[in-house]
């Protein structure tokens, strides 16, 4: 069978607002990051739902930056790429936590949607374990109003949560480790509790271009990782140049604290 081509899965990418299933990392390149991020929970305690940990953390630098990936973002986005947020997204096994079904950029600010999310597995992601399910098509529509909540178990910030949405549409998105999918931030998606007996394991990676400002927040931050930033709407992320910062676990409070500021109300729709 012929090898599908990455302007083929851009156009994939196009209908459908997500592709998965895309080979990024070998197994072993798989084991040496999920041992890296283990250990380093190990010394600074867990980093599920932490912000900007590329720049703190070397293994998850390199993994946003992996040319697998960011030459596919280059067909959807062109050349030019800002790497926006890198976060890890952990369900441990046997828990009920859970994703509600919602739009990413609903709440981040942009005054655009050129922009494109990452989410490369490190452990399986079945529907044993909670993978993504989307909505096709879902990113052709727009804002969806959303509804907020405090349900302790739904991963996100504010439970926030798109109703009236039929399972009978999703697509399961399951991922071998090593495997990543990519969605667009409009397509409607959520993902189910962990009821296996491994942690799921995902880093979420957001790239956009420079050409988008950010209009919630006076200030924001991205790096510059592909072509050219004739804009300069962002303040400049500097990348982790070390396996573990020695300082990494009040820096990563800070960024998470300053990118929750900034995502914690929806945009004007």
């Amino acid at each position: 069978m012929k090898p599908i081509t990455t302007s083929e899965l851009a156009q994939d990418y196009t209908r459908d607002g997500f592709i998965s299933g895309i080979g990024v990392l070998s197994a072993e390149e798989v084991t040496t990051h999920r041992a890296q991020l283990e250990k380093v929970e190990s010394q600074i305690g867990p980093l599920h739902y932490h912000n900007k940990v590329h720049t703190v953390l070397r293994s998850p630098y390199e993994l946003a930056t992996h040319p697998t990936l960011v030459d596919l973002v280059e067909k959807i986005l062109g050349p030019d790429i800002l790497l926006y947020n890198v976060t890890y997204i952990i369900k441990e096994p046997a828990t009920p936590s859970f994703v509600s079904w919602h739009q990413d950029l609903t709440y981040w600010g942009f005054d655009g949607d050129e922009q494109v999310t990452a989410w490369l597995a490190l452990s399986p992601a079945s529907a044993h374990s909670g993978c993504m399910r989307m909505i096709p098509g879902s990113h052709q529509r727009g804002i969806r109003e959303q509804v907020t909540g405090d349900d302790p178990d739904n991963v996100l910030l504010q439970s926030q949560t798109i109703e009236n949405i039929r399972d009978d549409d999703a697509v399961l998105c399951p991922l071998m480790p090593g495997q990543a999918s990519l969605h667009h931030g409009w397509t409607i998606h959520a993902s189910n509790p962990n009821t296996g007996d491994d942690r799921r394991i995902g880093l979420n990676i957001q790239y956009i271009s420079p050409k988008m400002r950010q209009i919630k927040a006076a200030s924001d931050s991205a790096m510059l990782i592909r072509g050219e930033d004739r804009y300069g709407h962002y303040e400049t992320d500097q990348p982790a140049t070390q396996w573990l910062s020695q300082d990494a676990a009040a820096r990563l409070r800070v960024s998470t604290q300053k990118y929750q500021a900034v995502s914690g109300v929806p945009n004007n729709p």
